[in-house]
């Protein structure tokens, strides 16, 4: 048995409402166990008799259910918990600074995580510091700018919105406690 966390992009916002019980009762009906939703931002825990190697299977299945369920778009990134921790503890900034969102933008694949280590290289900013890792791409923006960034920008094209998903350090850490 394998502890996911399943990160779908792109809910509660822009007309898409998926009510945190509805999200629970499908993963329970799709055979899931242990299953937990956290927040109300597309989080799920969950435990499947898959395995790491079994993800893209798993990641189609639960799309296609989403989709035929809730009837939109649904993309997601799928990571076990060890992976969600990883990614967590490796976070290279001041996750206590006050004036800083500690986001992870976690990425379907590591070509898609590098991809965007290279477009933040090339519009290299100070105040608007990424760095990789496992899986992910931290990112550090000044609170209130997480949208006007170089980099906010790079992340809004519609080529990394079936392949990304960021979420604040402190709902990834809800979600494995």
């Amino acid at each position: 048995m394998t502890t996911w966390a399943a990160l779908l992009r792109g809910v509660n916002v822009n007309g898409i409402t998926i009510h945190s019980a509805d999200l629970a009762e499908l993963f329970h009906t799709l055979g899931f166990s242990a299953v937990k939703t956290v927040l109300a931002s597309g989080n799920v825990r969950f435990d499947a008799d898959a395995a790491a190697e079994d993800r893209a299977t798993l990641k189609t299945r639960i799309e296609q259910a989403l989709r035929e369920r809730f009837g939109y778009d649904a993309w997601i990134v799928l990571v076990t918990a060890t992976e969600l921790a990883a990614a967590a503890d490796g976070f290279p900034f001041d996750a206590a600074d006050a004036q800083r969102q500690p986001y992870l933008v976690f990425c379907a694949s590591d070509d898609v995580r590098d991809e965007l280590a290279r477009a933040a290289a090339s519009l290299y900013a100070a105040d608007d510091p990424v760095a990789i890792g496992p899986g992910v791409v931290y990112w550090n923006p000044e609170k209130g700018r997480s949208v006007d960034t170089a980099f906010a920008r790079v992340l809004a094209r519609s080529a990394y919105k079936a392949s990304t998903t960021t979420r604040n350090l402190r709902t990834v850490r809800k979600m494995l406690g």
